[in-house]
């Protein structure tokens, strides 16, 4: 009887936790933009058509507005839609919408230090030193332009060796892509051999594909008692925290061998930051390991899959590729490597570049902003620190500000004399307090990267693709981490390609 009865006690307790959060959730809705209904402490997560956003928000937008809610288990997120109202929160109020919440993903891997720290002073006070550093090692500057065209040869010949074979460039294209930012942050590339590298290499592409998985979102939304559970989630955090030692053995070689005088890298700047800064709080070897960390995993997921993404891209379109050569043999020929400043006299090639990273699609649920204040918004009133999420896919498919949306088009940067024109709708890399610091970095390598391949080689499918659409197969490479085989046939110098 004893034990009938604490059972029903622990019962009672669990049925008045969740009628007590399910009351909770209810008042809030009531006091948030329009959306869905949710469940009780499931909210939307496990609803049809709601989960990931960026297949359900144009459906959702046209029922609910622009400005709606999702919830994320117990926990609401405003998902902001359009470029006039993503614009409107980024630029226009930039201050209101800047803050960040925590993601238990990030907590758990970062410990809550270095770059990505919660704390705003420290958050700030990084984030000028790793910007203002980056920059003095030639991030936008020609200096590395130089590296990335180098690297970009490197990646060319390695691509060489395949012989017109079919391959996975998944592997080489993000060790290519991860040499630039290690240079700067380690002062030294890898060779793509480079078995201890491959690992670290490996674990980030298998964290970034749970980071934006559905496993991943349960895991934001539910992380106490995900972390009771085995499950992905614990061989995820057990790697990245191989890589973390992969990056303070590069710390510790880098403090015994600590020139002040003549700095290397980053791992050096911070190093001698450290012993010039009283507060440790800021400067401490684990924030170096932490922001090393996510310069390491930026550096490399992003922009290398944007690049796998050109190749696909390419491969589909192959009238589009043969225009793209075109232009290269016209500006730069066959015996020289593109560079920076071709950029310029290379608009159809620059417009196909921005155009890829415009035909994207993701959702940013796992990755949310957060309201710093009380904010009245386009006639909602959105409490201080709910988690908000400008869907960058909805400016980029908004049909308010882009000819044809819905089709790969690089005519949506020429204007009629087929010149380059920017589009104040392009946003790859967010805007306002929180946009990305690495963006001139990233710009400057998609399109040496893109424009070095397309000079050597011409690529195409290796297996039947006819029938699957561009973003389908990106989609399966994302969701199933299994990039479709391509072959890389050699260009001769008058554009002579082996089909």
């Amino acid at each position: 009887m004893v034990l009938v009865g604490a059972v029903v006690l622990i019962l009672l307790g669990v049925l008045c936790s969740i009628v007590f959060a399910s009351f909770q959730m209810y008042k809030k809705k009531g006091e948030l933009p329009p959306g869905p209904t949710p469940w009780p402490i499931l909210g939307n997560l496990f609803q049809k058509n709601i989960l990931p956003l960026y297949k359900s928000y144009s459906k959702l937008a046209k029922k609910y507005g622009p400005v709606f809610t999702v919830w994320m288990g117990p926990k609401p997120l405003v998902v902001l839609c359009g470029y006039e109202v993503v614009k409107d929160a980024l630029v226009h109020h930039a201050e209101e919408f800047g803050g960040r919440p925590d993601i238990p993903f990030d907590v758990r891997v970062t410990k809550g230090q270095g770059i990505l720290s919660k704390n705003e002073t420290k958050w700030r006070e990084l984030r000028r030193f790793t910007l203002s550093t980056l920059r003095n090692f030639g991030m936008g500057k020609t200096a590395m332009s130089k590296r990335v065209q180098e690297e970009a040869l490197c990646l060319g010949e390695e691509i060489a060796t395949t012989q017109g074979q079919p391959f996975n460039p998944k592997g080489i294209i993000m060790n290519a892509t991860s040499n630039v930012i290690c240079s700067v942050i380690f002062g030294n590339r890898f060779e793509y051999g480079n078995q201890t590298f491959l690992k670290q290499l490996y674990i980030l592409a298998n964290e970034v594909g749970y980071f934006h998985s559905f496993l991943g979102l349960i895991y934001n939304t539910f992380p106490k008692i995900m972390d009771y559970f085995p499950g992905k989630h614990t061989k995820i955090f057990a790697d990245s925290e191989k890589v973390c030692d992969f990056i303070r053995e590069k710390v510790e070689f880098h403090r015994r061998t600590l020139d002040p005088q003549n700095p290397r890298d980053y791992i050096d700047c911070f190093l001698i930051r450290s012993e010039k800064n009283s507060s440790e709080d800021f400067y401490s070897i684990e924030d170096l390991v932490m922001s090393v960390y996510v310069l390491f995993f930026a550096g490399t997921t992003t922009t290398s899959q944007t690049l796998l993404y050109s190749l696909l891209a390419m491969a589909k379109f192959p009238d589009i590729q043969a225009k793209v050569q075109q232009e290269i043999n016209e500006v730069v020929g066959a015996n020289r490597s593109p560079t920076t400043e071709d950029r310029l006299r290379m608009p159809f090639t620059n417009a196909v570049v921005h155009e890829i990273q415009r035909y994207q699609k993701g959702s940013l649920e796992n990755f949310p902003r957060a309201t710093t204040c009380d904010t009245k918004f386009h006639g909602y009133n959105i409490p201080k620190n709910t988690a908000v999420v400008p869907m960058l896919s909805s400016v980029h498919f908004d049909p308010l500000q882009w000819e044809t949306p819905e089709r790969f088009n690089p005519d949506h940067f020429l204007d009629e004399k087929g010149q380059f024109r920017k589009r104040d709708a392009f946003m790859p890399f967010s805007a306002g307090k929180r946009a990305c610091p690495g963006e001139a970095l990233a710009r400057m390598e998609l399109f040496l990267f893109f424009s070095t391949l397309l000079q050597k080689f011409t690529f195409h499918m290796a297996g039947d693709s006819k029938d699957t659409d561009i973003w389908s197969l990106f989609m399966d490479f994302r969701n199933k981490n299994q990039f479709p085989l391509i072959r890389a046939i050699r260009c001769s110098e008058t554009l002579l390609f082996n089909n």
